[in-house]
């Protein structure tokens, strides 16, 4: 009977071990390393030493160019979100020993993905094309909204809000040079009583100018 119990003494002891390491809980503010709870570090910092039977944890802070936004367990602190200007970001909130950089669009950028912590890629509000008109101006979280001009207006794309009508040469006693289309106004010229009458100034002109030359 004596040997069977020593046999049967380390099975229990180790089955109660594993039982108790799946059982551990630690509070809030510690953290599981090993067999043992120990006190976290606060945000800010990270861990240096884990705890032992006799001392507690000990802490560092953060490096700069790193943060820690929680207490931690963690040896190391996260490096800092850089606002990459070739994705069309640029900063908004600088990162700290507590909190990550918060990111937002250049100007002139909308933001194509984001997170909880701001803009993560942006780009270029799309330009209004000859024929259009901005409907809507980009923001910072929405791209420009173009729309077509309608018939006998025009735009060359920077028009806003609306396309501006063909000039009416004829209603301005003006010759009609070119129709206006979608891009380009109506071009205009001289008056028509204004041309008929530079055109007979200039066939006397003429005239007087070839009869002078053989008089000589």
């Amino acid at each position: 009977m004596l040997r069977k119990h020593l046999r049967t003494a380390p099975l229990l002891v180790l089955v109660l071990s594993v039982f108790r390491g799946h059982t551990l809980t630690c509070r809030r503010s510690e953290y599981l390393i090993g067999d043992k709870c120990c006190p976290t570090c606060s945000a800010g910092s990270r861990v240096r030493n884990h705890c032992t039977e006799s001392r507690s944890t000990s802490c560092l802070d953060c490096d700069e160019g790193t943060f820690m936004d929680r207490p931690t367990g963690l040896t190391e602190c996260f490096p800092c979100t850089g606002c990459d200007a070739g994705s069309g970001l640029k900063i908004k909130t600088a990162c700290t020993t507590t909190s990550d950089t918060v990111c937002e669009p250049l100007e002139g950028f909308y933001c194509t993905d984001s997170s909880e912590n701001g803009c993560v890629k942006a780009e270029k509000h799309s330009s209004c094309q000859p024929g259009q008109y901005i409907r809507q101006k980009g923001t910072a979280f929405r791209n420009t909204e173009c729309s077509a001009c309608s018939g006998g207006t025009f735009s060359d794309g920077t028009l806003s809000p609306s396309c501006q009508p063909h000039t009416q040469c004829e209603a301005l006693n003006l010759q009609l040079i070119k129709p206006g289309n979608a891009s380009s106004d109506a071009e205009c010229g001289e008056p028509v009583s204004g041309f008929l009458l530079g055109a007979g100034i200039g066939l006397v002109v003429g005239l007087l100018t070839c009869l002078v030359i053989r008089l000589q």
